[in-house]
């Protein structure tokens, strides 16, 4: 049984590196250079796995989570310059990706019976870091575009896809606002503490898919979607397939939200 925890804490923290000039700075960090911190709100969600114990029907007492949460991450970071008041980032920059591995150390062996499963890291929704038991950093930036697309299977014939789509297969096609993740893994880079650089995938994924697919229809405006039908699973693959050997890091999985009630994700496995 899997139990997780969310909490919350505000920090700031500034990328820049005091023994590099401006210039410098600017090329490491791109727009987010700055002398000056800037905060974030942060959310963070601890996993942990254990047996439902017989005698109190729980994975573990929440009460034991959050006092770990609390003495060990909460009361250290919240409201705290990280730069300057935290000794860990005196000279190691505050990413996200750094953030997250300091506190699955600070985290260290969990009370009772559970055991350390996962934990996620929200700078903002768009932007969220993902660490394991192995300590790989996994970052996850967040896109929006709108398109239409037409259900329609041209194998099938045209009762079959009535049959099989209904209200989907209108000839004139529906839209959404599509929700998209992009999840790359890998090493922080010692000098700027990032897996990648955030605005290298935010062109490259721009470029391939969101303006590319931004207010267009699936079926009749995009080449890669000729002689197939435009459903999200599709949808995703491809966007999976656009980007695979485009981005600065190792892609780990695409995700797709149509609906908030459907959601697609793919990590390039075998059919």
């Amino acid at each position: 049984m899997k139990l997780t925890r969310r909490v919350t804490f505000s920090s700031g923290h500034r990328y820049w590196l005091n023994d590099l000039t401006e210039p410098e700075n600017r090329a490491l960090f791109g727009r987010w250079t700055s002398p000056y911190s800037h905060g974030h709100n942060y959310v963070l969600e601890v996993t942990v796995a254990g047996c439902i114990q017989a005698s109190h029907g729980m994975v573990i007492n929440i009460k034991e989570i959050d006092a770990v949460l609390r003495d060990r991450v909460v009361s250290v970071l919240d409201q705290r310059s990280l730069n300057d008041e935290v000794p860990a980032f005196a000279s190691v920059p505050p990413s996200t990706e750094n953030l997250a591995l300091f506190i699955r150390k600070a985290l260290g062996d969990l009370p009772s019976e559970a055991t350390f499963v996962s934990l996620r890291l929200y700078e903002m929704p768009a932007l969220f870091v993902d660490v394991g038991k192995s300590h790989t950093v996994k970052l996850t930036r967040g896109y929006e575009f709108s398109a239409s697309h037409r259900l329609h299977a041209p194998a099938l014939s045209e009762v079959e896809n009535v049959e099989l789509f209904g209200k989907c297969n209108n000839r004139a096609g529906h839209g959404h606002n599509y929700e998209l993740e992009v999840t790359v893994s890998g090493t922080p880079d010692t000098r700027t503490g990032m897996v990648a650089d955030i605005e290298e995938i935010d062109r490259i994924v721009r470029a391939e898919v969101v303006d590319r697919y931004d207010h267009k229809h699936l079926n009749s405006d995009l080449p890669e979607f000729e002689g197939l039908n435009p459903t999200s699973e599709v949808l995703t693959k491809i966007i999976w397939e656009r980007l695979v050997n485009n981005l600065p890091a190792k892609l780990d999985k695409v995700t797709v939200r149509e609906t908030a009630r459907n959601i697609f994700e793919y990590s390039g496995e075998d059919e």
